[in-house]
């Protein structure tokens, strides 16, 4: 009946949403009927209402949606979805303010003489309206009604036209900022979430550990990381799509000839095209820009994008055209150069300030913030003035933004009633049941949700389907895919939902605004080519996911921030980008060799000793670091042979887990079943409970007689490997760090000669003194002494001349006293040979650590330099396979 039931969910809410009827209402009515008649035939046919639910009860699932939606969202730690209203605002207001009609018009006018330049311009505008307003209705309408007429006037193929403006339009949905970006990645920090507790379960059915190493766990996303993410594929996608209308106008010049235009390219010209690609740009630059470089989370950026989308629709709606019509701009960039002129010079935090200068940056700040209140306000008014601009705006943010979180409660009750009727566990075990592993299963999903973008929008595909799908693709540890890359690969897929017959919006759009000259069959053929090229666009980016995972990476790693170098899921690429180094340079051998032969015996037997320790290691590190090649190789050579005798073993000891559960199941019923009257009953149960205990037989007898051999041998070559690593990174930190602990104790070389008058004048002060008085003194001295690195033989002997005097039944002063000489004798040793290794061993231990600090040093570092960092960002946008680990 469960699946009854999930069918009847399924088909209520097809009905309704191929009905007309709102998305908002259509999901969350459609959760709540089911589970209605779930619990209602439950009654009267079984006297329960839980009876048809795969767990739980009616109450549990008709609130489940509700208070998932209200835990995750009224957390102040995700607080993704502030953004959204903040976008909208901006793109709204960018759009009432006429800035398309302006780029259009100029853009035409620049490319118009190309071949194919007027699709080009439309092209190139819908990027940059995708990177401000990013609102798909507004950017399609704008261009139909301007550069449609224009593009027909001109002889362009009505097909061409349209398809080029139906598929500029929905660039939004991948250019960031993006509104469907922030919903998928709100979407995907629950699905990591749920895949890194499945791919611990997995991993300890696989290999009977109570832990997984973190390297193994799943990454979460964000925002701010999907936006860099899309950021290339974005371009991608644009230079797909003006490399098509260019060579489309080359092969057939007739359907999209050159224009010719009036306007002399003078300097008026390129001052109009300045002044028209200036602000937009600018904007780009400021909302982007600080995400990437770390300056503004998502929200701010937000914030920063609708107030300069209010300033720029101040002096764009300005009707007077009067000498002001600038200037609140103007006094909204001097007070962003301010503002950033004493953020660099500066100190801006009031209790740091300790000087004349930091305040006079603080007043320079406060006025550099007051201009900008001035600009905003100003602005504001203006919008708020001219036809009651503000107050549309507003509106129509207001609609948008409750259209969405309406939506998105929908949805979380939707899945709810899915998994109440187990269809989060029918898909899990469909997907891992294909053949071909995790590739067929995305796939599969892929093509699902091309499908249901003929029907649905986008983000009812975001919100009801990723987190059904998502966890299941992100758990598995074969493809071990970012969570960033399959967000943008969801997003490249969602973005043709806009464009697919019969229900593709920018369709819609363009249609209510295109003569009627223009045929619709004209229009459906015309974004085939361009579904196309999304299409291509998914396929070169799942090929090749640095694409994706490259630009996140190399923010995250080049940032305050930044992963620090011993961070588990480093070390393979440290281990590569050390290896590298190592043979391109070939001194470190000769530096480690001139290390070893070093005259020590200016340093206590102890310390040299340690001190040896460490440049033996870095001997040894060096030796063991091909090892690592050697081992790897050999893994990677018997993987081919080895992975598929994995997953067939896997696969059959998966069955044998889900039979057992059965049988397990089947105890617990059989238990209960005492009574004599429930025989009958009871030997039912047990004939099944036999039938699936032959089943685990034979499911055993499949697995291959080599299978325990095979697994040994493999087993000892992981070992070797993860053996030779574990060598080197041993011994790499070991190298550093003894001579690296030296040199902090001969930094401490003048604190420790600052000591020196105190502990001699201690001497009378012990023997004059009571011993009270006197124990505290001591105390005092052996904490400084305890501060200073590599001091620890003095401050002992005067702890224990403290105790000595401490004693209260029982005062020792001649005992401390005695401490006391043993206290002045080590302080006269130390202070010899730290003189004499500082000035012999400094030196050569400094340009030793010197030496090896971006190799053998690389893991003790507190962060990775640009280069070690760029070299990471590389190396971790692969996907790396880790099955072999489960």
């Amino acid at each position: 009946m469960e699946l009854f039931f999930l069918a009847l969910l399924v088909l209520i809410m097809a009905g309704a949403l191929g009905s007309g009827y709102p998305v908002a209402f259509a999901l969350p009515g459609s959760a709540i009927i089911t589970i209605g008649l779930a619990a209602g035939a439950g009654y009267l046919f079984d006297g329960n209402t839980d009876a048809y639910f795969h767990s739980g009860g009616p109450q549990q699932w008709l609130s489940a949606g509700v208070t998932n939606l209200r835990g995750v969202y009224w957390e102040v730690e995700r607080d993704t979805l502030i953004a959204i209203p903040l976008f909208i605002f901006m793109g709204i207001m960018l759009q009432r303010s006429k800035i398309a009609e302006d780029l259009l018009v100029t853009m035409a006018q620049l490319f118009g003489p190309v071949p194919g330049g007027l699709g080009i311009s439309v092209v190139f505008v819908g990027a940059l309206l995708a990177a401000t307003t990013g609102i798909v209705g507004a950017t399609v309408v704008a261009m139909g009604l301007i550069s449609l007429p224009a593009m027909l006037r001109n002889k362009y193929s009505p097909s061409l036209a349209t398809g080029t403006i139906a598929a500029s339009g929905t660039l939004g949905q991948i250019i960031p900022p993006s509104i469907v970006l922030i919903i998928l990645a709100d979407q995907l920090a629950s699905a990591t979430d749920q895949a890194s507790t499945a791919r611990k379960a997995l991993h300890k059915e696989a290999t009977g550990e109570l832990s997984m190493p973190s390297a193994f766990d799943v990454a979460s996303t964000s925002a701010g990381e999907m936006f860099l993410g899309a950021f290339v594929p974005g371009i991608l996608l644009v230079l797909l799509y003006m490399a098509y209308i260019l060579i489309y106008a080359v092969i057939n010049p007739k359907a999209a000839p050159a224009v010719q235009s009036d306007s002399k390219f003078n300097r008026a010209f390129w001052g109009q095209v300045a002044l028209t690609l200036v602000p937009p740009l600018t904007l780009i630059f400021l909302v982007l820009g600080s995400i990437i470089t770390g300056v503004a989370t998502v929200n701010q950026a937000g914030a920063i994008g609708a107030a300069g989308a209010m300033i720029m629709a101040g002096y764009r709606l300005h009707e007077n055209g009067g000498k002001l019509t600038y200037v609140p701009a103007i006094l909204g960039l001097i007070a962003l150069a301010m503002l950033a002129f004493v953020l660099d010079r500066y100190e801006m935090n009031l209790k740091s300030i300790d000087t004349a200068e930091d305040w006079f940056g603080i007043q320079l700040g406060l006025l550099a913030t007051l201009l900008l209140i001035i600009s905003l306000v100003w602005s504001g008014a203006r919008v708020l003035r001219i036809g009651n601009t503000m107050h549309g705006v507003m509106l129509e943010t207001a609609k948008t933004t409750s259209l969405v979180f309406i939506i998105l409660l929908g949805a979380a009750m939707l899945t709810a009633a899915f998994r109440a009727f187990g269809g989060e566990e029918l898909v899990r075990d469909f997907l891992n049941s294909l053949p071909g592993g995790f590739w067929t299963q995305f796939i599969i999903v892929m093509a699902v949700i091309f499908i249901l973008g003929f029907f649905l929008d986008f983000i009812e595909i975001a919100v009801v389907v990723v987190p059904i799908v998502a966890p299941i693709l992100l758990a598995d540890p074969g493809a071990n895919i970012t969570a960033v890359w399959l967000g943008v690969m969801i997003g490249l897929n969602i973005q043709t939902s806009f464009l697919t017959p019969p229900f593709g919006f920018a369709l819609f759009y363009l249609r209510g605004v295109a003569p009627k000259a223009v045929k619709t069959i004209a229009m459906y053929k015309g974004v085939i080519a361009f579904i196309g090229l999304q299409l291509a666009a998914l396929t070169i980016v799942g090929l090749y996911p640095p694409l994706v995972n490259y630009l996140p990476n190399r923010v995250s790693f080049l940032s305050e921030t930044a992963p620090p170098p011993r961070n588990p899921k480093l070390q393979h690429c440290i281990e590569q980008y050390v290896s590298d180094q190592v043979a391109l340079d070939g001194n470190l051998s000769t530096t480690v060799a001139n290390a070893l032969n070093m005259d020590l015996t200016v340093l206590p037997k102890d310390l040299a000793k340690d001190l040896t320790k460490g440049f033996e290691s870095g001997e040894t590190a060096l030796i063991s670091l091909p090892r690592i090649s050697e081992t790897a190789a050999a893994v990677n050579a018997a993987a081919d042979d080895y992975r598929p005798q994995l997953s067939y073993v896997r696969s059959i000891e998966k069955q044998v887990r889900v039979v057992q559960a059965e049988i397990k199941d089947l105890d617990t019923r059989i238990g209960r079943l005492r009574d004599e009257s429930e025989k009958a009953e009871r030997d039912r149960l047990q004939v099944i409970r036999a039938g699936f205990a032959d089943e685990v037989a034979h499911l055993e007898k499949d697995v291959p007689d080599t299978w325990v051999s095979v697994n040994e041998e493999f087993a000892t070559m992981t070992t070797a490997e993860q053996k030779a690593r574990t060598t080197y990174r041993r011994h790499a930190d070991s190298a550093w760090s003894g001579p690296n602990d030296l040199l902090a104790i001969l930094d401490g070389n003048t604190e420790f000669a600052a000591l020196e008058q105190q502990l001699r004048d201690l001497k009378s002060f012990i023997e004059t003194t009571p011993e009270a008085d006197a124990h505290e003194t001591v105390n005092q001295l052996s904490k400084a002494f305890g501060k200073v690195e590599g001091a620890g033989d003095v401050k002992s002997a005067l702890s224990k001349a403290r105790r000595a005097l401490k004693d209260k039944r029982n005062p020792d002063r001649e005992k401390a006293l005695v401490q006391y000489d043993k206290a002045v004798a080590a302080y006269e040793e130390q202070a010899q040979w730290r003189s004499e290794a500082d000035t012999v061993l400094r030196p050569k231990l400094n340009a030793y650590l010197e030496a090896i600090r971006p190799t053998l040093g690389i893991r003790s570092q507190e962060r990775l330099n640009r280069e070690q960092a760029l070299f990471m960002a590389g190396c971790n946008a692969k996907h790396r396979d880790i099955s072999l680990n489960f």
